[in-house]
């Protein structure tokens, strides 16, 4: 592999859906190489760069192990990497950091609940 551009090998990798979504990515400032950001699409990847990517909702840390000519099925896309991200804590319950206990209110406790808090209120 003599590189690639960020933006296609991304889009190859499957983190992101197209490659003007990897375009914006990038240029939101949300990809780093070798932990130096990157505001260029066109940023040419070699094998064993480190990429750290945070799209919408999580974190990813991958190590550039192959380019595609094109993109592939899932499992193919899959061997173009090799992925580092720490795994997520137990604590952490969603995006928002809060853990959920227990199953979601059903109708009848929203009514309860509602009703305390407009007691209280």
């Amino acid at each position: 592999m003599t590189g690639q551009r960020l933006d296609k090998w991304l889009w190859c990798a499957r983190a992101v859906k197209t490659r003007s979504a990897a375009t914006r990515l990038i240029a939101d400032g949300k990809v780093r190489i070798n932990g130096e950001r990157v505001r260029k699409p066109s940023r040419i990847v070699q094998l064993g760069d480190v990429i750290t990517a945070t799209p919408p909702g999580r974190l990813v840390v991958w190590r550039i192990l192959d380019a595609a000519d094109r993109r592939g099925p899932a499992p193919l896309a899959r061997t173009l990497y090799e992925d580092l991200t720490p795994p997520a804590d137990e604590t952490e319950g969603g995006p928002a950091g809060e853990a959920r206990v227990g199953a979601r209110p059903t109708k009848k406790d929203r009514r309860r609940i509602d009703t305390f808090r407009s007691f209280w209120s």
